[in-house]
This record gives structure tokens, C-alpha cells and sequence, in this order.
């Protein structure tokens, strides 16, 4: 994909999307527009107006009426205005009012009709389209969903991340997996990239710590929900912000350049990184030495006959790779992960050898 950045281009990073989760009234969303303005951080404004719930006999938004008020109130403001579409309808009324932008949500990126539904109703409007990424944390999905709305012939094209739905209990509403958007960066560097901290936190609290992180990871920029009065909000109330407290949130925000002139600094840079790549190499090919071993080990067990998996065995290496790892410094959690992984292709050689002598 050749994608296009100037609809992003001319702002100053960050570029930052603010308004309300759900459009509720028409006096709601211009006071809120207003005080956004009033701040002087944001650029775009930003409205649900159609709220795709979990479960029925929830606000589920105030459809189309609710488009004209973000229109009215973005010219009022003088800033473009953004909402989510789900589908083609979506997508004729939301153009036909004059809406500036279009997002796809992570409900609606997860499954391909709907994303083709949409891309072939913008077919042949030049607009920008941003897409959130998928429920489920799958790169090929997000990936798919942005390949359609370039193949309807729009090349102006952005990414959000809001993180990935997860069983396992966080802090997080949705867990962040900043690997991915890191992933999807990589494949397509000029890729405009947005977080949203909002959902990613599911709580206001949060919002100023996962910005921060975003700007860290050279992301373009944020979208955050505020709402004037966000204790009786229909939906979401727990993570959108006053329009105050996002002028807060944004100031404190230190913004980070991804290069410098400064030649000392870079040369310095370059010889720890060049100090990185001998250790990187090393650790590789410490773990392929590491991976033999294993498969001697499969050998082994496969000729006296000894299962794969020994847990007290396993459960011995975890705890003293844990006790080194803190006493160097390295996190728990690191170095559970790690060690993982790298069990995981232990077992994964030594199975291919215990299958080699079933077929034999």
C-alpha cells in the first residue's frame, strides 16, 4: 500500500481527536465541542453516533440526527470531524452530511464483509479512513481490513489502536499488546498510527499514562473521549474526561522527536546500538546452541521411552531463571515470558523427534 499522509501531515504532532463517545443531545455535543476549543490542543473532533453494544436495551446512539450536530459543531469550531461507520448506510448518510473522516471499529475490522460492505460504498470518495484494530489481537486481520478500504481506492488511510479484548484479569480495559501497532509500523512505516487510550484503559485515570506511552512508540497521535459532564454520560462514563482535564492530560505530555542534528548524539547513539548487535547476536546463537541441547535431550527420551514434559523439572528451571533474572535487574514478567517461548520450541524440536520414530 502507497498511503497517502497529508490529511495528518499539517498538524503538529500530536494530532489529537476529542469529543464525545456517544453524540447524546444536540447542546451536549456543541458545549462540548466549545470547551474543546476552548482548550486549544485538539484538531479533530470526534463523535459516536451509532454505539455498537455487547448487549441489547443499551444506549446504543441517537443515529443519524446526531451527524448533523457534529457537523455543526465541527464548522462552528472550525475543525474536521470524525465518527464510526458499520456499514454502508452508515457510510451514505455520514458522507451526505459531511462528515470529514470515517473510522471502522474493532467490531466491525474483525469481520471482512462488513469491511468490504464499507469499502465498496467510499469507492471512488476521496476521504480519509482510519481503522481500529481487530478484537482479537491478529495482525493479518487489521492488516486485511486497511488492504480493503486501499483496494475501494482510498489511499489516505490511518490506523488506531485501541488494544485487544483479553479473558485475562488487568488494569487495562483492553489489553495494549504494543507489539502489534510496533508490528504494523514496521510493514508500513509511513502509516499514520493513533492510540486510543480511552479504550485501552476503560478509566480516565489511565489516559495520561497510556498517552505518554504512544508518544513514546513515535505514534502520530491520540483519541481521546471527553464529554462535558462525563458522570452522566449514556455510555463509556468511566473513561471520557472533561474537556479541562484532556487540556491537562496534553500539556503534561512530553513529545518526543524520533531523530536529532545533534551529531554527538547520534555518533554515541550508534556505537551502543552497534554494542546491541554484537550482544543480539550473541543471544542468538547461545539459544541455537541451546535449542541442540534440547534435541539431544529429545533423543534421549525418545529411545528410553521418557515423556516430553517433566514438570517438576520445569517448574525448578522457572524459579531459578526468575530469582537470576530479578537479581540482574530483569522484571518477572519478562522472564516468564521468555522462558516461554523458549520452551515452547524445546518441546516443539523434541516432539518432531518423538514423531519421526512413530513413523519410522
Amino acid at each position: 500500500m502507497k498511503i497517502r499522509r497529508d490529511w495528518i501531515d499539517g498538524i503538529k504532532k500530536p494530532v489529537i481527536i476529542s469529543g464525545p463517545c456517544s453524540a447524546e443531545t444536540e447542546e451536549q455535543v456543541f458545549l462540548t465541542a466549545n470547551e474543546l476549543k476552548e482548550q486549544g490542543v485538539v484538531n479533530i473532533l470526534r463523535a459516536g453516533i451509532w454505539k455498537p453494544r455487547t448487549r441489547p436495551n443499551s444506549f446504543e446512539g441517537v443515529g443519524e440526527p446526531g451527524l448533523k450536530w457534529l457537523v455543526d459543531a465541527g464548522k462552528e469550531v472550525g475543525m474536521p470531524v470524525t465518527t464510526e461507520v458499520a456499514n454502508a448506510a452508515h457510510v451514505e448518510v455520514a458522507l451526505k452530511a459531511g462528515v470529514d473522516i470515517l473510522w471502522l471499529g474493532a467490531r466491525t475490522t474483525v469481520n471482512p464483509f462488513s469491511v468490504q460492505e464499507i469499502a465498496d460504498a467510499i469507492k471512488g470518495v476521496d476521504i480519509p479512513v482510519m481503522v481500529k484494530n481487530p478484537i482479537n489481537p491478529d495482525l493479518q486481520l487489521w492488516i486485511g481490513a486497511m488492504e480493503r478500504i486501499y483496494n475501494a481506492g482510498i489511499d489516505q488511510i490511518g490506523a488506531i489502536h485501541r488494544g485487544f479484548s483479553s479473558f485475562e484479569k488487568s488494569v487495562y480495559r483492553n489489553t495494549p499488546k504494543w507489539e502489534m501497532p510496533i508490528e504494523l509500523k514496521r510493514a508500513y512505516p509511513d502509516l499514520p498510527m493513533i492510540c486510543d487510550p480511552s479504550h485501552i484503559g476503560g478509566s480516565r485515570d489511565l489516559i495520561g499514562m497510556i498517552s505518554q506511552k504512544a508518544l513514546d512508540l513515535d505514534m502520530d497521535g491520540l483519541m481521546i473521549e471527553s464529554h462535558i459532564n462525563p458522570s452522566v454520560a449514556l455510555s463509556d462514563a468511566a473513561q471520557q474526561v472533561t474537556p479541562s482535564a484532556l487540556g491537562e492530560i496534553v500539556n503534561d505530555l512530553i513529545v518526543r522527536t524520533a531523530t536529532t542534528s545533534n551529531e554527538e548524539f547520534k555518533n554515541h547513539l550508534d556505537k551502543l546500538r552497534e554494542e546491541i548487535d554484537g550482544i543480539d547476536d550473541g543471544i542468538i546463537q547461545q539459544l541455537a546452541t541451546r535449542m541442540n541441547v534440547a534435541v539431544k535431550i529429545g533423543e534421549y527420551k525418545r529411545d528410553n521411552e521418557v515423556t516430553i514434559l517433566q514438570v517438576n523439572r520445569w517448574d525448578t528451571i522457572v524459579k531459578k531463571r526468575k530469582a537470576l533474572g530479578g537479581a540482574l535487574g530483569l522484571s518477572e514478567g519478562f522472564i516468564d515470558q521468555l522462558l516461554k517461548i523458549i520452551h515452547k520450541e524445546s518441546i516443539r524440536k523434541q516432539t518432531e523427534i518423538m514423531n519421526k520414530k512413530e513413523e519410522a
